[in-house]
């Protein structure tokens, strides 16, 4: 793997471990910090790709739990792979897919109180959320899948378990993680050797909220031969404190030199400064696109948790943008007494418009971020976000 051809860093902060680089895919640059808007099924809800490229989205996310259940990875294929499927020709990151087998499966059970998946040391063996069929990952097979709609970026196929599990039971899945990763490594390298295009292979630390796990995790997973380090884990991105703490535990067992992700972070855009401090490059979460969608938008205001409630009836007569400093097109052209009148009779533009704001707030916030690192003023940039 080239993996000092993948990723360079540019510049680093001197007072925290805050960084700037570029990754390199056949499919273009990534600046990092980036943050990933999540295109689940091939698509950012109520976006289209024009949109995305209006909003200078380098980089978007796709689920190949949800892709091989609808439409298949042979479907995909056949149209050429995801990029040519979707008419998105920016790099794609897809998880393998992992964190919603065991999410989805753990929550339901069948007639007689059973899981609706069952682990082995080969793989997971589980039922589709959508009709009760039968599926079966391993690692082997999540790679090859990764590999066949031709993701630029693919992750390692891992056990998320929850937080509450017993440290027993979190040890062993931890451990079939490590052994999983070693697979797909050689999975991945034999079957890179046949593209005729590079795609690289992120590895995925576990072991929930245990420390001496964690870090027995972040020394596994950094001594294989893998592109990138994830952070995962169901409280990363959720628990804040945690999710610091978890990478303060890691941070002296991961290479500098290839890139860091935090996996799901980003329900609030100081979330993102706070592991961007903690030296993490990448970051993905449904939350600004959920919001979005129930009329939540992302704003400047620690006061109100950097949110506006445009259905809130206050708004019904305000001629005032979102927020007046945002270049976005939302901003530029509608007031909130429209974006609550849409939101109010449910009208799906507003589901658009609010959408296109919050992933311009968050791009436009990596934007600054990146050049306050470039600039030594991270640190000072960070703070106005409390004030």
């Amino acid at each position: 793997m080239k993996t000092n051809n993948f990723f360079k860093i540019i510049h680093k902060d001197k007072k925290t471990r805050a960084r700037i680089g570029i990754i390199h895919t056949d499919h273009g640059d990534i600046e990092t910090p980036v943050f990933m808007p999540v295109g689940t099924q091939a698509t950012v809800k109520t976006l289209d790709q024009t949109d995305l490229n209006d909003l200078k989205t380098k980089i978007i996310l796709g689920n190949i739990y949800h892709l091989h259940l609808r439409p298949g990875e042979n479907l995909i294929s056949k149209f050429g792979g995801l990029h040519k499927f979707m008419n998105w020709n920016k790099p794609i990151l897809t998880d393998s897919g992992g964190f919603q087998v065991f999410s989805l499966g753990l929550q339901k059970t069948n007639k007689n109180g059973e899981n609706l998946i069952k682990i082995d040391e080969n793989g997971v063996t589980f039922r589709s959320h959508i009709d009760g069929s039968k599926h079966r990952f391993t690692p082997e097979n999540a790679t090859q899948i990764q590999h066949k709609i031709g993701a630029d970026i693919i992750m390692a196929f891992d056990e998320c378990t929850p937080d509450s599990a017993d440290l027993k039971y979190t040890k062993e899945a931890m451990e079939r993680t490590h052994r999983w990763a070693k697979r797909c490594v050689k999975e991945h390298k034999k079957l890179n050797k046949k593209n005729n295009y590079q795609q690289f292979l992120f590895g995925i630390i576990q072991g929930a909220n245990h420390k001496n796990l964690r870090q027995e995790s972040a020394k596994f997973i950094s001594q294989l031969d893998f592109d990138g380090i994830a952070i995962g884990g169901e409280s990363i991105g959720y628990n804040m404190k945690a999710t610091k703490n978890i990478l303060n535990w890691v941070w002296p067992f991961i290479p500098e030199n290839k890139p860091h992700y935090a996996m799901g972070v980003g329900l609030s855009p100081t979330d993102l400064l706070e592991v961007i401090a903690g030296g993490i490059d990448m970051f993905d979460c449904v939350a600004p696109t959920r919001l979005a969608r129930h009329g939540m938008f992302f704003v400047h205001d620690k006061k109100n948790k950097f949110r506006l409630n445009i259905t809130n009836a206050t708004f019904t007569k305000d001629s005032k943008p979102i927020d007046d400093k945002c270049s976005c097109l939302t901003c530029k052209n509608y007031s909130r007494a429209y974006l609550h009148h849409l939101f109010t009779t449910d009208e799906l533009t507003g589901m658009r418009l609010a959408t296109i704001h919050n992933i311009h707030f968050m791009l436009e916030l990596m934007n600054k971020t990146r050049q306050a690192i470039k600039n030594n003023k991270f640190s000072e940039f960070k703070k106005t976000w409390y004030k």
